[in-house]
């Protein structure tokens, strides 16, 4: 009688240590645990509780929600907030269909969001029975990256996967799809490391040299600072970039806090809406626009961008998509902070003309003014006026607070007259401009940001959009302050 050969046990992460065979849903887990990850939202169910099982056993704080789309909101937050894809876990049919709308709000505004969703076992997989769907098509429509795993040795290398495309620019969703069967049987398969994306350099140095004389001939630059110029490293490179100088600096809603306090001198405000505020002004008179980070889902081109001859140099970790309304003179592609530095280190501090600091100080006081009129408006018989009750806002917020901006007409106050000083501290859904988002990042705020001062902002119509995870607020004894701009005009549109 022979004696039956055990194959040998997989080595961990190369290492050469051997590797004991166990379920692939904890495997899951140790994937999560190797990226640092904090917490796990969702919703259980049959199809994927071999997961939330080995979650029960140890691994990042599982936060149950009241509806998978607030847990991939809460997600996407926590993504946005740290740096760290949020992870959401729900099970087969409606929970992973349900996710549809926050993967999507997440990839356009480029949270990275890892998902992990159950399925049904693969002798169902193509049956027409309980739950069983084509999951991974309808995911691949809204994430960077969608697959369904089809045996347990490719689960730790299918999320180690997730993770980088999450990260990798333009940031976004990326979906994993474990049917239950794989999900409860054994692999020797683990990667227990975090495996980054690697940092990329600055952009060729005959290019940033391009620039800087570009820079420094220009009659009137303006600096447009969109949501990737407001990654922490190239923020700091912004403010280094104008500090000593006269570039003035116009954000979009995405890039909200890029100009520090002690640089407000530089700051003209914010485009994204109607093309009539001092922003747009100093976009439209200039001869060259510095384009940081922009993505044009954030503010169509043709709508700022009048005159598509005009100098653009766009400095990004992409290229540029090309528009009718934007074709780059100059495109630097890498890092955007190592880009910066080596820009800064060949321009200096960038000076205006008389004439130039002449027109930039003029809609620095209208943009001034604007709020100064906003403050003296008296209320009425119709209530208050919201600008003004956003300017009282800031008035009691210091600058480490988190507000969270839901859409309606409460988005433009809030984008017009609220000011922040760092960013990632407003924020707003500027790409899906989806509704109800604003509670669930609170939530998500008040659990990374623990101590400082939590604020979630919404109209009558949004806040019943995801109003349910007050629960989960009160469940986890988390404090922020939700309010509402009630109109009453949500039914009678």
């Amino acid at each position: 009688m022979s004696t039956p050969v055990r194959p040998p046990s997989a080595a961990a992460g190369g290492t050469g240590v051997p590797v004991e065979p166990t379920r692939s849903a904890q495997r899951v887990v140790e994937c999560l645990q190797a990226n640092d990850v904090p917490y796990v939202f969702g919703v259980p169910g049959a199809k994927i509780d071999a997961v939330y099982d080995a979650l029960a056993d140890g691994g990042p704080e599982l936060v149950v929600c009241r509806h998978e789309q607030n847990a991939v909101f809460m997600a996407a937050a926590v993504g946005r907030l740290t740096g760290v894809p949020g992870v959401v876990l729900v099970t087969s049919g409606p929970g992973t269909s349900n996710l549809a709308t926050g993967l999507l709000t997440a990839t356009t505004e480029q949270d990275p969001v890892v998902a992990l969703c159950g399925a049904v076992s693969r002798p169902d997989r193509l049956k027409r029975t309980h739950q069983s769907m084509d999951a991974a098509a309808l995911l691949a429509a809204v994430t960077k990256s969608a697959g369904e795993v089809s045996h347990p040795d490719n689960v730790p290398e299918a999320v180690a996967n997730a993770f980088r495309a999450a990260l990798t620019e333009p940031r976004g969703a990326a979906a994993v799809v474990l049917p239950a069967d794989v999900a409860a049987e054994t692999t020797p398969a683990a990667i227990p490391k975090r495996l980054p994306v690697p940092p990329a350099g600055p952009a060729p140095d005959t290019l940033i040299h391009e620039a800087a004389g570009i820079l420094r001939g220009a009659r009137n630059p303006v600096v447009l600072v969109g949501a990737r110029g407001a990654d922490p490293a190239a923020c700091t490179a912004i403010r280094s970039l104008i500090a000593g100088g006269g570039l003035p600096v116009i954000e979009t809603f995405q890039a909200a806090g890029v100009v520090s306090r002690d640089l407000e001198s530089h700051y003209l405000g914010r485009v994204g809406l109607f093309r009539n505020q001092p922003a747009d002004v100093v976009a439209a008179a200039a001869d060259v626009i510095l384009a940081i980070g922009f993505d044009p889902v954030e503010y169509d081109p043709g709508l700022w961008n009048t005159d598509p001859e005009r100098t653009v140099v766009h400095i990004d970790a992409v290229p540029a998509e090309i528009d009718n309304h934007y074709q780059p003179t100059l495109e630097l592609r890498g890092d955007i902070a190592a880009t910066l530095t080596e820009l800064a280190r060949h321009t200096g501090p960038v000076r205006l003309s008389p004439e130039a600091e002449a027109a930039v100080a003029a809609q620095r006081a209208r943009l001034t003014a604007i709020d100064d009129e906003a403050r003296a408006r008296p209320d009425s018989d119709r209530g208050l006026d919201p600008a003004a009750v956003c300017l009282a806002l800031r008035d009691h917020l210091d600058d480490q607070a988190t507000v969270a901006c839901d859409i309606g007409s409460v988005y433009i106050h809030m984008a017009r007259h609220f000011r922040v000083y760092e960013p990632r501290r407003l924020l707003f859904s500027n790409g899906q401009q989806t509704l109800g988002v604003a509670l669930p990042w609170a939530l998500a705020a008040a659990l990374v940001r623990p101590g400082t001062q939590i604020v979630s902002v919404s109209g009558d119509g949004g806040f019943l959009f995801s109003a349910q995870e007050l629960e989960t607020a009160t469940r986890l004894g988390l404090t922020f302050v939700h309010i509402i701009f009630r109109d009453n005009t949500y039914l009678d549109l």
